[in-house]
């Protein structure tokens, strides 16, 4: 099949075609190098136009596969304009193939790649892989993406292509053959930045390789551990307090949430640092639907790990409350439930002040999602025993908001829950609750009595004022 496209793509060649991949990274389209060039230099220009396409593995001696290997690396090597599908096909097609061979060998642990090759190997994918990424349609017309769900994802043409690079990579770092002393002097902290540049790309299945990659070379390559913590934190510092955009946030805490799991007792104060100064702040940003799910399980790992830093997390959690985003708010009393199911009495008991001050406000929403949200924590065995045992407190916060429900709430669920939740208050310590009723109806007497006696005042100062301007 090869040679029939061959014959079919023998033609004079342009000087586009001649081109070829110097020192620097290739930014059009190149034709492929004949299998003539010397071993370990770069194919120099095809000058005959007979493109011949390269031996398979399996066609040549064991002893030859090693250069085989490295012509190969050469030819992929070479970049191509996807945008138009019918450009240069021919010359795509053997590229692809070569590609495909390349993970067939090493996945296939054919026989250990030296370290020339291992090299050229790594430079080979580094010029694929390590491009500037289109814009986004955010930066095309400046507004920020809300809804997860409308937007198309967009998918890279050149993904046949790129697949291929991203899995050869993987094969390379998951290998057995693969000697770590040696990999790290391709695989070093530029390499896994420029890694972690590309997490910006729009395209969902890059970003799924680059996820799996990074989390196989920070459990690989040890050395590395210390230097991706701090380079992600690095990304979010900036996708908080700078930009606010990134593309790949969700993922880098899909793999945080492995390395959060993997984290010793006692923790280290680095660790904690982390949870404070990065983790509870990415509640800050608007687009924090886009990877909130990955955010609270990083966050309930922490606290599994260490439940004394539950106080720190609520806090954290009252601290970026939205005010006005009835959608994110949603998230935070989903989130919030799921912390305090991991939260003790003696942390519960130093936040649970402002904690239910603003449940209580919650409780009061015309929006009857975030009012129903609130309610639903006391469907939590675990949360109704940390309230009852700190009722004497929690009671007289949400009271008045409980009574505003039942009497003035539009939504007919949110007023049964109410119901609901104020029975189970009652239950819970009888006399105490119909004492504090007492308490309740009293001061709601006075208050109506000083708005009467103050209505009564400006009444007064009313008549005055119209007895002046006649007199």
């Amino acid at each position: 099949m090869l040679n029939k496209f061959m014959k079919r793509g023998q033609r004079k060649p342009s000087k586009t075609d001649t081109d070829v991949y110097d020192q620097h990274t290739p930014t059009g389209n190149h034709s492929f190098a004949s299998t003539t060039a010397a071993d370990g230099d770069t194919p120099p220009p095809a000058t005959s136009g007979a493109l011949e396409p390269l031996p398979m593995f399996r066609e040549v001696p064991v002893s030859e596969r090693q250069k085989l290997f490295l012509k190969k690396c050469h030819v992929c090597r070479f970049q191509f304009d996807f945008t138009e599908t019918t450009k240069m096909a021919i010359e795509k097609e053997i590229k692809r193939l070569n590609l495909v061979e390349l993970v067939d060998y090493v996945q296939s642990d054919s026989g250990k790649i030296t370290e020339s090759n291992q090299e050229e190997m790594i430079r080979m994918i580094s010029v694929n892989i390590f491009r500037c990424l289109p814009p986004g349609p955010h930066e095309i017309t400046g507004s920020i993406p809300l809804d997860t769900e409308e937007d198309e994802p967009y998918l890279d043409p050149s993904w046949p292509h790129l697949q291929l690079v991203y899995e050869l990579l993987l094969r390379y770092i998951v290998s057995t053959d693969t000697d770590t002393k040696v990999a790290k002097r391709y695989i070093d902290q530029t390499f896994v930045l420029k890694l972690l540049d590309m997490f910006n790309t729009e395209d969902p299945r890059e970003r799924e390789y680059l996820k799996t990659i990074l989390h196989r070379i920070y459990g690989k390559f040890m050395v590395h551990r210390p230097f991706i913590r701090r380079a992600i934190n690095n990304i979010f510092y900036q996708f908080i307090y700078e930009t606010e955009r990134n593309s790949g946030i969700a993922e880098l805490l899909e793999i945080l949430g492995s390395i959060i799991n993997g984290f010793a007792l006692p923790m280290k104060e680095e660790h904690k640092l982390f949870l404070v100064r990065a983790l509870i702040p990415l509640h800050k940003p608007k687009q924090i639907g886009f990877y909130h799910q990955q955010l609270s399980y990083c966050i309930t790992q922490f606290i599994e790990k260490d439940n004394k830093l539950s106080d720190t997390v609520i806090m954290g959690l009252l601290k970026y409350w939205p005010v006005t985003n009835c959608q994110k708010e949603v998230l935070f009393l989903g989130e919030l439930e799921e912390v305090l199911e991991a939260t003790q009495g003696q942390e519960f008991k130093r936040c649970m002040v402002p904690l239910f001050r603003r449940i209580s406000k919650c409780l009061n929403s015309p929006h009857f999602q975030v009012a129903e949200r609130a309610l639903f924590m006391w469907n939590s065995d675990h949360i109704v025993g940390l309230i009852a045992q700190n009722r004497t407190v929690v009671l007289p916060i949400i009271f008045q908001a409980l009574d505003t429900n039942i009497r003035a709430h539009w939504n007919p669920a949110v007023n049964g829950l109410t119901v609901n939740v104020r029975k189970m208050l009652m239950e819970m310590d009888v006399e105490f609750f119909e004492e504090y009723q007492r308490e309740f109806a009293e001061k709601q007497a006075l208050v109506k009595v000083e708005e009467s006696q103050r209505e009564e005042k400006w009444q007064k100062l009313q008549d005055t004022a119209d007895m002046d301007q006649i007199g």
